[in-house]
């Protein structure tokens, strides 16, 4: 919509008005009438200039554009501004990282899709992840994959459609066979350790026991505590198993419990869902919203308005005084 940022310049419209009513003209002596080509003129005429007062009407063109181009100037000085609609700025208040195993073991094909047929953890859990991922809506979220090493596959951002994307291409295998939960922890630490957000939230997701970190889970968890990067972990493995398919949930408690988060055991879709579902409220959104309105500046119109109407007036003025001096000076001539 159209406003006037300078409301109160429009109290000057009058002014002109109270002027005239208020204050006696103005008279001048000269020696002189400051007329164009007077001396033509008098020629021209045959009439002898007399001495005395002489007070110029305007015309019906300067009646009429004293007061539009006032008018126009008053406008101008009260800086019309066209307001366009409100832009939305959401400022995420939260960084959530998001880490999946991706060894061996999550080829086990003892979980069930949103249709109820049996697939493999690994397209389970990328179905509850992409559910929670949507709900999620103001948090910057990260992707973090780990199997024998860890690796950065989306970093903390806004754009969830690109997010969901890249953990759509996540493969069981692409990380390496084993289980490196202590450098994935190491990984969510260096990639929000810059980030200015109030909040830092790691859900950590595994199946396997650690057998592949350089640096050890537990002093990880220690230094996540530090950075106040707090970590929830999510066991979905079996703990009667051997070797890499060993589920360590006593570690995922302690890992949980070092930094304040939480554990939760996941053994089915039903259970997964519960668990993102119970995360969803331990965090819930927050986001700072800005909302801005652009002001686009509209004063040049009226004022360029008013200066373009001045000067066609005077350059018109000074083509009819042209032509009548050339009219009269031809018309002279023929006599």
């Amino acid at each position: 919509m159209l406003v006037f940022h300078s409301h109160w310049a429009l109290l000057l419209l009058p002014l002109p008005l109270l002027v005239w009513l208020v204050l006696p003209p103005f008279r001048e002596v000269t020696k002189a009438i400051r007329v164009p080509f007077f001396e033509e003129t008098a020629e021209v005429t045959g009439i002898k200039p007399m001495p005395g007062a002489v007070v110029r009407k305007p015309n019906w063109v300067q009646r009429l554009m004293t007061p539009l181009c006032w008018l126009l100037l008053v406008a101008a000085m009260a800086r019309p501004q066209w307001i366009e609609p409100p832009v939305e700025k959401i400022e995420a208040a939260r960084d959530l990282m998001l880490a999946i195993d991706l060894s061996q073991s999550m080829e086990a094909r003892d979980f069930t899709n949103a249709k109820g047929a049996r697939v493999d953890r690994l397209t389970a859990v990328k179905e509850v992840v992409s559910e929670f991922i949507a709900r999620r809506k103001t948090d910057r979220i990260g992707l973090i994959v780990f199997g024998e090493s860890a690796f950065p596959q989306a970093p903390p951002t806004l754009d969830h459609e690109s997010l969901q994307l890249l953990l759509d291409e996540v493969r069981i295998g692409m990380a390496g066979p084993r289980t490196a939960i202590g450098d994935a922890i190491g990984l969510a630490i260096k990639m929000t350790e810059t980030s200015k957000a109030p909040e830092k939230v790691l859900v950590l997701l595994t199946d396997g026991n650690d057998t592949a970190s350089r640096l050890p889970p537990a002093q990880a968890a220690d230094i996540a505590r530090e950075h106040h990067l707090l970590i929830h972990t999510i066991g979905i493995g079996n703990p009667a198993a051997t070797g890499e398919d060993k589920v360590d949930l006593v570690a995922l408690q302690d890992l949980a419990t070092r930094t304040g988060g939480r554990f939760f055991r996941g053994e089915n879709r039903a259970g997964l869902e519960q668990i993102y579902a119970t995360i969803d409220q331990l965090t819930p959104d927050k986001a700072k919203r800005l909302r801005y309105s652009p002001h686009i500046e509209l004063f040049w119109v009226p004022l360029g308005a008013a200066a373009l109407l001045f000067l066609a007036y005077h350059l018109v003025a000074v083509v009819i005084v042209y032509l009548r001096r050339l009219f009269r000076l031809r018309a002279s001539a023929a006599a």
